[in-house]
């Protein structure tokens, strides 16, 4: 039988040999334990069987044997006889052999070594590309702010308010600055400075692989780094590895073409120090009142530990924890010691304890009233748009207010000349807000910001008294019910969760309209609108109006219905913006001091909000204000009447005189005025008089030599006392109030207020009272302004005379006396009970 042929596919199969001829007897089965006997073999049988092993060795052939080689298998046994013995079998295979599977997934070594030198060819090739496109900086480019990066506030009129920031000092030669001021900011910021080439590469690996792991970019830079990123456009605001790169190459450029000298005469002229102050020379001025060439080896380490960190160092200090910065000073110096052992080895056992400093002094921008308009932009900068004091002073933004200077001056002038004279412990305050915009164009705050930081105007929350009716009005006409409603005009008035409200004043009826309540400041009127419209409803309103939902709910819970007249707090620059609700249609602008910020490229950054809240509606707006006008009228507010123009307002008087209030409008300003007074007492109940209006924290005469009691546990605290009989809104806040908006309506075009609409449904809430012969008198609306005069000033020709009233006397103006919100005033018309009206909504 021929062999196999190749042509054929392969089949890897042990094929068993061919026998020829017939198949002879089975051989005899030895014995157990003995070899069998060798049969007889003929010669054919031979040829055959080498023909057969043949066939198989070529079958075979292709197939690879495992470990060195295989053993054969046992040869056949002939006829009659045993087969041979089998082969010895595989061979051991030597250990690691044969690679695991996972290995086979592995690219040799060699070729790992080779993939990594060609990457760190092309990722070398690629920095030295990137280096050489990167240009090196010029003074073109040097950043416009090096110089003065100090913003400034304008009035509203363009004029300059105030220039913020502190004036660059720089030195113009190295050999100004002593050397252990320059070895002080070496050894603090990078100690390896007069021999590096410009970068640290364990700072560079630092920085690398914090932004790559997502945490913030980490400084670790070096002075000449830090130079490069303060000094030239183009590297200090981006914050990503991008701009770390740049910033690389770029130091390694100066490094390469500046000095060490020239390198480090540039970064101590725009480092920042803190305190406002740019550059070693301002620093050695703010903190230490001395030029840079009279700085000790202390002062100087002092100054150089400051730059690691300086707002939080700021921080630290102004709130009297002098820890951190005791602890950076400790660092430097004993690195100075490291760094020149034989100069300054002695320094950390000389001078343990940090160089004293001067204290921080308020700039000259926050000297009087400009102070006051300053911290209120301050304020809102980082309120609304998360700007801090070091931003703005820094940042080289140009702020538009809304003040007006000459309004600023009319309202100290108004309230000085009308308290002169009066015990320090009385404070006014005042706020104008335009009710078309929101814009605050004036407030009383203070004198003088640097005697008594304390800005009244937006700080101080008082009770509203009688002056929060105007909202309960405000939310009655906006839930659906008209002016021509009946109230209750008689207490008590018994309300659930609430003492019973009384109204000061006797009145002979039982009901009384809406306008009238309004005009006559009837408390248990109010309570029951309050009621009728619900509480929520109220805040709802006076909240969207801009006063604050926390305390006003605070109000409720602790007061309940007594909200209504008057319980819960306010400020000045909040009632004022109130009112403009009325003024404006019903719409709401919310109070603001800002205008708009432009970036020192002039675009503009930030801008006032132009789109108001519609708090009421007009119809509503316009009948509220028709009874507010009834109150300056014939109501409770004659005094503040102006004889060239319509005035609508609200006067208040809370418990026992504490507070008393003037809130009132034209079409184009709404002004509130707010007076109470503060007794400053020891805790062994002393009473001490206040230091530019300010409580004294220290007993005696200097505060410099106290040495028990601290701002923090001061020797005497404030305690509201009530301001004496004579002061209700109607006297001192409506007279202050007269002679403020008298100078700012100066020039103004007249205008008046909506008519009458009569929006809504009568709603009867008053007892059935028996039917009477005359019907309540409605007001006249076209009585003339010349009403009579209670108290001076009456006219034009007096308006600049100041009143004088005797505290202790009751002049009858008010009509609060001694109740929280207040009832009738004495001169209150008699009531006349009107005819039976129907108890529903429906028109009648």
């Amino acid at each position: 039988m021929a062999a196999h042929s190749y042509e054929q596919p392969y089949e890897p199969v042990r094929r068993a040999p061919e026998r020829r001829g017939p198949a002879g007897p089975p051989p005899a089965t030895a014995a157990s334990g003995m070899p069998a006997e060798p049969g007889p073999r003929s010669s054919g049988r031979r040829e055959g069987r080498r023909r057969s092993e043949q066939e198989t060795m070529i079958s075979e052939a292709p197939r690879r044997a495992r470990g060195r080689g295989a053993g054969g298998s046992g040869g056949d046994g002939g006829p009659g006889g045993p087969g041979g013995p089998g082969g010895p079998g595989e061979l051991p295979r030597k250990k690691g052999g044969d690679k695991p599977a996972w290995r086979r997934f592995l690219p040799s070594w060699k070729i790992v070594l080779a993939g990594f030198a060609v990457v760190t060819a092309g990722l070398f090739g690629m920095i030295a590309v990137a280096y050489a496109n990167i240009p090196m900086p010029t003074q073109n480019q040097v950043q416009d702010t090096v110089d003065d990066m100090g913003s400034v506030i304008y009035y509203a009129n363009g004029k300059v308010l105030a220039k913020l920031g502190t004036k660059r000092v720089p030195v113009d030669d190295i050999n100004q600055i002593p050397r252990h001021v320059q070895d002080a900011v070496i050894a603090a910021e990078n100690s390896g400075f007069r021999e590096d080439s410009g970068i640290s590469f364990s700072g560079m690996v630092r920085s690398v692989y914090s932004t790559l792991s997502g945490a913030q970019v980490q400084g670790a830079s070096t002075i000449t780094q830090q130079m490069a990123r303060n000094y030239y456009d183009g590297l200090s605001q981006e914050r990503s590895i991008r701009r770390k790169i740049n910033e690389i190459f770029v130091a390694v450029k100066l490094n390469k073409k500046l000095s060490k000298d020239d390198i480090l005469k540039q970064y101590l002229n725009t480092i920042y120090f803190g305190r406002g102050a740019y550059g070693i020379g301002a620093a050695a001025k703010e903190f230490f009142n001395k030029p840079v060439t009279a700085l000790t080896p202390e002062q100087g380490a002092y100054l150089a530990g400051r730059i690691q960190n300086p707002d939080a160092f700021d921080r630290a200090e102004i709130a009297g924890n002098m820890k951190p910065s005791e602890a950076r000073y400790v660092y430097v110096i004993g690195q100075m010691a490291k760094l020149d052992p034989k100069a300054y080895g002695s320094l950390p056992s000389k001078s343990p304890a940090s160089p004293k400093r001067i204290k921080i002094s308020n700039k000259d921008y926050y000297k009087g009233l400009t102070g006051y308009m300053v911290q209120a932009v301050m304020d809102e900068l980082k309120n609304e748009y998360g700007l801090t004091k070091e931003d703005v002073e820094t940042g080289g933004y140009k702020i538009t207010s809304t003040f007006d200077k000459n309004l600023m001056l009319a309202a100290r002038d108004a309230v000085n000349k009308h308290t002169a004279g009066l015990t320090g412990e009385i404070t006014a305050t005042m706020a104008a807000v335009d009710p078309r915009n929101g814009r605050i164009i004036a407030f009383y705050g203070g004198d003088d910001y640097e005697k008594d930081s304390w800005d009244d105007a937006f700080l101080s929350q008082k009770q509203a008294a009688s002056a929060f009716k105007p909202y309960v009005l405000a939310a009655w006409l906006d839930s659906g019910y008209s002016l021509n409603s009946y109230l209750p005009a008689k207490g008590p008035l018994k309300l659930e969760g609430t003492t019973p409200i009384n109204n000061d004043h006797a009145s002979g009826a039982s009901s009384i309209d809406v306008v009238n309540a309004t005009a006559h400041s009837v408390n248990t009127a109010f309570a029951k609108m309050g009621e009728k419209v619900s509480l929520d409803k109220v805040i709802d309103i006076a909240s969207r109006a801009g006063l604050s939902k926390e305390r006003l709910e605070d109000a409720k819970n602790r007061h309940h219905y007594l909200i209504t007249i008057g319980s819960g707090q306010v400020t000045a620059v909040e009632q004022a913006g109130g009112y403009s609700i009325f003024a404006n249609g019903g719409k709401h602008f919310k109070n603001h001091v800002v205008i708009k910020v432009k970036d020192r490229a002039g675009r503009v950054k930030w801008q006032e909000k132009r789109t108001p809240a519609q708090v009421i509606s007009p119809d509503a707006a316009a009948d509220a204000t028709v009874a507010l006008q009834a109150v300056v009228k014939q109501g409770t507010g004659r005094n503040a009447a102006l004889y060239d123009r319509p005035v609508a307002g609200k006067t208040g008087t809370n418990n026992e005189n504490k507070e008393a209030w003037f809130v009132g409008f034209t079409p184009q300003l709404s002004t509130a005025v707010g007076m109470f007074r503060q007794e400053c007492r020891s805790k062994g109940g002393k009473v001490v008089q206040p230091v530019n209006d300010n409580c004294p924290w220290w007993r005696g005469k200097n505060p410099a030599k106290e040495k028990k009691y601290t701002p923090q546990k001061p020797y005497t605290t404030a305690y509201e006392v009530p301001l004496g009989s004579a002061f209700q809104g109607a006297t001192y806040p409506a007279a202050i109030w007269k002679a403020f908006m008298t100078e700012a309506m100066k020039g103004q075009k007249v205008e008046q207020f909506p008519a009458r609409v009569n929006t809504g449904v009568p709603e009867n809430l008053a007892p059935k009272p028996a039917p009477t012969p005359t019907a309540t008198k409605e007001p006249d609306e076209e009585q003339p302004d010349d009403v009579t005069c209670v108290m001076d000033p009456c006219n034009d020709e007096d308006n600049g005379r100041i009143i004088t009233i005797d505290p202790n006397q009751n002049n009858g103006l008010d009509e609060d006396n001694g109740l929280l919100g207040g009832g009738q005033d004495p001169g209150m018309p008699p009531y006349y009970e009107p005819e039976t009206m129907p108890t529903g909504r429906e028109q009648w």
